[in-house]
């Protein structure tokens, strides 16, 4: 087979439009990763996998490069340094923070914290596990620990206890509610370090993408003007005005419109110098999160993609607060933004291998019996072969009618099954062949375009959509799907995958594109044989999906592997962390190894005393049943009685 060019094959999965550098195509068509964008520390995917696998790994694999995190968050400062020194906004400084709900792995944190250390790198924390878990990592001195979410009281003195551990943990106060708690909080601490405050506001200014709804007048979190004024009245009243410090806002996530953004910043850059002016001691704002991950690379306004940069994105906050800073004469505050996904998304990817491959309907392997066919299959053979561009239109809607007759007569026990598996291949081969002629028309008739899509082939891949990559069944998000070797064939056929979990919604049927949504991936013929698996790679998942995979099916975390490049481009295998085992996976839900393992003994040994097993049969039962506890929950390649080479 021809080799394409390698531009093609990057080409064919729009790798450097989503890529953003950090992955490519090497000359034996294998998908790469270049963890610091350095071509010269390129790995081959492939190549890891291969090594993993003789280790006794399994596919579905995660890999993780922590050496992006560490690329990204220097991107993301490295943008608002330049964009402070390009507007000389004297006072002006920036702080990344990274909101632990968007990857709790503490792996991923703290290697993304160590990345983050000479940029001061913070933390936020949604809720009270979340804030322990924060606590006990270590952030550089002055580095922001942010308290948001819904708050108790003990949430409160658990900031105060932080406070005079030495940390500075901001308390945003979502509710008005809680400034009551704050105040009775600090009122009981007697002498010592407290937390700062923050107040979170809920602008007029609303986000756009999927998670627009979240903003706005009507938002869950965030207090209005008059709420703002009086919770700040209330810590002034009680003497602890000068904890105030923060103003924070959050218009969405993945927000792909950069007018968006302005407008937010615009508005709470206006709160905060109002604020400032009325005496209230702010030093931060907190512009929250919103930075958009471009996973179609289409830079555009879609919902998966954005149609700015990480630059433009800097420039436009540190212009829009520095601006309206010199027009109210204020000082410029410490620009924190909670960018998690720009952080985290790119950092991790999954490979699973295909297991098979579902066909519309293919045509029956019997003959064709012209004798004893029933009239229906007979007059669909003779479509079959007058059928062209003149009448395949009306040969169709025929065609449509015969099929739903042949249904019938069999429904009535008139024709044999084998009959029906004739009528419906000829059904489907008459489709084929419409379709085909459809595809000349300039104007293609929506009809087979419909046609084509229920005729498209299914690939079922060994992983669960539930598991992990759970935002696209819920939320139609779009992933990065790309085969890891044969890149420099072309691909041959258009495709859906679906998991091996029994849900209809374990499917993957819209694929990235820089035009369009594809409701197809272009893939190559599947092998069964093959030495090789052909294995495809889940891109970009390093945002959410780890956290709110869940176990649908009992599919739990598949294995992760974490890589790091030399300088000298020679791949490290740093970390291994096995996933959920069966007995891990059950005993979550209240099946546990030891009772279960007995309740077969039991009844292997009843069967024994029946006579219907011998000893030894029953043994090897048994010990068939023992031996998958410690299996991984998805399928396996191997057979387990067959040792592994090491």
């Amino acid at each position: 087979m021809a080799r394409i060019p390698i531009e093609d094959a990057l080409e064919y999965y729009s790798i450097p439009h989503w890529g953003n550098g950090y992955f490519g195509v090497n000359t034996d068509g294998e998908l790469t990763v270049r963890p610091t964008r350095d071509s010269a520390r390129e790995v081959s995917l492939p190549s890891l996998v291969r090594e993993v696998r003789a280790r006794g790994l399994e596919t579905p694999l995660i890999f993780r490069f922590p050496q992006i995190l560490e690329a990204k968050v220097d991107e993301l400062a490295g943008a608002f340094k330049n964009a402070i020194e390009e507007f000389n906004f004297k006072g002006a400084e920036y702080r990344p923070i990274f909101p632990i709900k968007v990857n709790q792995q503490r792996d991923v944190v703290e290697a993304l914290l160590a990345a983050g250390r000479k940029h001061g790198l913070g933390i936020e924390a949604g809720s009270r596990a979340e804030f322990m878990a924060a606590l006990s990592l270590d952030l550089p001195p002055g580095a922001l620990t942010v308290v948001n979410g819904y708050k108790d009281l003990e949430t409160v003195r658990l900031a105060i206890a932080g406070a005079r551990m030495g940390r500075r943990v901001i308390l945003v106060m979502e509710k008005l509610f809680e400034t009551d708690l704050v105040l009775r909080a600090f009122s009981d601490a007697g002498p010592g370090p407290l937390p700062e405050v923050g107040f979170r506001v809920r602008l007029f200014a609303r986000g756009a993408g999927r998670w627009h709804k979240s903003t706005g007048v009507t938002a869950k979190f965030g207090l209005s003007t008059a709420s703002l004024l009086d919770g700040i009245n209330r810590m002034k009243e009680a003497g602890y005005l000068e904890q105030v410090s923060m103003v924070h806002f959050h218009i969405g996530s993945q927000i792909p419109e950069i007018r968006r953004i302005k407008g937010a910043i615009k508005e709470a850059a206006r709160v905060y110098a109002k604020l400032r002016r009325r005496g209230v001691p702010l030093t931060v704002i907190n512009v929250g999160g919103g930075l958009a991950v471009d996973y179609d690379g289409s830079k555009t306004a879609s919902d998966a993609s954005c149609n700015y940069s990480v630059n433009e994105y800097a420039n436009d906050v540190t212009y829009t607060i520095g601006e309206v800073c010199q027009e109210e004469k204020v000082p410029m505050p410490l620009m924190v933004s909670e960018s998690g996904r720009f952080l985290t998304a790119t950092h991790s990817l999954l490979v699973a291998n295909v297991l098979g491959r579902i066909s519309a309907d293919p045509p029956p392997s019997n003959g064709f019996n012209e004798e004893s066919a029933p009239r229906p299959v007979k007059e669909m053979k003779a479509m079959l072969r007058d059928l062209s561009a003149k009448n395949y239109v009306e040969y169709y809607h025929d065609a449509v009618e015969l099929r739903d007759e042949a249904l019938t007569l069999f429904n009535v026990g008139l024709i044999s099954l084998e009959d029906r598996a004739l009528a419906e291949g000829l059904f489907w081969e008459i489709g084929r062949k419409a379709i085909s002629f459809s595809r000349r028309e300039k104007l293609p008739n929506e009809e087979f375009d419909e046609l084509e899509r229920q005729l498209h082939e299914k690939y079922v891949v060994n992983f669960s959509v539930f598991q992990s990559t759970p935002d696209h069944w819920a939320l139609e998000q779009l992933f990065p799907i790309v085969p890891i070797t044969r890149l420099r064939e072309a691909p041959t056929n258009a495709a859906a995958l679906v998991d091996i979990t029994c849900d209809s919604d374990g499917e993957i049927d819209h694929f990235v594109d820089i035009k369009d949504v594809k409701e197809t991936l272009a893939l190559h013929e599947f092998n069964p044989d093959s030495p090789e698996p052909y294995d495809l790679a889940i891109c970009l998942l390093g945002a959410y999906q780890d956290v709110m995979g869940d176990m649908h099916n009992l599919f739990g975390a598949p294995d992760e592997v974490t890589v790091t490049v030399a300088e000298d481009g020679r791949p490290q295998i740093v970390r291994v962390e096995r996933g959920d085992t069966v007995a891990g996976v059950l005993r979550v839900f209240g099946y546990h190894q030891e009772e279960m393992t007995r309740t077969i003994r039991e009844r292997l040994q009843r069967k024994v005393a029946e006579g219907v097993l011998g000893e030894k049969e029953s043994n090897v039962l048994l010990d068939g049943f023992c031996g998958l506890f410690t299996r991984a929950t998805y399928l396996s390649l191997v057979d387990s009685n067959v040792p592994v080479k090491k």
